[in-house]
């Protein structure tokens, strides 16, 4: 039987039930989506197949240039090593956070957000000055006699990598932490009275339980990585281009669109198919 307050899709009191009258107020945020993202990314791919005419040259000139394709090996590369590197140091300080005193924990937190709202383009002169010939990371390793020469660490993929590195760790860092913080230390206790030493409550236990906030960060750092400007135009050079700077070389120096614009579908394919990869393999949702 029915109860006396709610027949008919009526709640006592209050107005119908409506379940799709939430899609009213989604609307204006979709149509900002739709004109300011979506339209300027699909007139820019159009344009890859329509300018300087019709056809698929575009893609034949980029995919079949030994110089291009240089520049997509960088750009994978360094992605690849400075998403690595950030889990590698990321992980043990997330780890650190989640169990640490809450005060301690708040104070390196807001550390490490601080150093995000820090001007990108300081943080990026600062490590010039810091990686340069007669830097402090070179003066520093003379006088310890671990080196004798200055060591090359700019005008390269070398200072990219440090780079980006700084830039990208509170992006593994955050999910990370979160992810570490929901699972039930319980269970590692429950670990190691059934005999587990602590490398395999870490290896066993912890980390597939922190395998969602590993592939976030990562994925998050890897596509960032893909697509970064400043750091790698500033500390890489001309002669270590990355593909957003081959993107923005054609679009705003040599003013060909058409190449700019297959360069960044092939940017956007990378992404898309990284993404579905990690909801096919990492959605902590899968199976429910």
């Amino acid at each position: 039987m029915a109860n006396a307050a709610t027949t008919g899709g009526w709640t006592a009191g209050r107005r119908p039930v409506s379940r799709g009258g939430n899609f009213g107020y989604l609307l204006p945020a979709l149509i900002l989506i739709v004109i300011f993202f979506i339209v300027p990314v699909l007139m820019l791919l159009m344009r890859s197949v329509l300018e300087p005419e019709l056809g698929l040259q575009n893609y034949q000139t980029l995919l079949g240039s030994t110089t291009y394709l240089r520049i997509f090996f960088n750009t994978f590369l360094v992605a690849g090593v400075v998403t690595l590197i950030s889990i590698v140091i990321g992980y043990p300080v997330a780890w650190l956070l989640a169990i640490m005193p809450v005060k301690w924990s708040r104070l390196v937190l807001a550390i490490i957000i601080l150093s995000m709202w820090t001007n990108l383009l300081a943080r990026t002169y600062a490590w010039m000055v810091l990686l340069q010939r007669t830097g402090v990371i070179n003066k520093t390793l003379i006088s310890l006699g671990l080196i004798d020469q200055p060591l090359p660490l700019v005008n390269n993929l070398v200072g990219v990598t440090i780079g980006m590195t700084y830039i990208m760790l509170p992006f593994v860092i955050l999910p990370l932490m979160g992810v570490i913080r929901t699972i039930d230390p319980a269970i590692l206790r429950a670990a190691a009275l059934c005999g587990a030493t602590k490398w395999q409550c870490f290896t066993r236990v912890l980390l597939p339980l922190s395998l969602p906030g590993i592939a976030a960060g990562a994925l998050m750092v890897f596509v960032m990585s893909l697509g970064y400007f400043v750091t790698p135009a500033l500390l890489g050079g001309t002669a270590n281009m990355m593909l957003a700077e081959l993107v923005a070389q054609f679009v705003q120096s040599l003013v060909n669109w058409g190449m700019g614009g297959a360069a960044a579908l092939v940017l956007l394919v990378v992404t898309l198919a990284l993404y579905a990869v990690q909801l096919r393999y990492f959605n902590p949702n899968r199976g429910r």
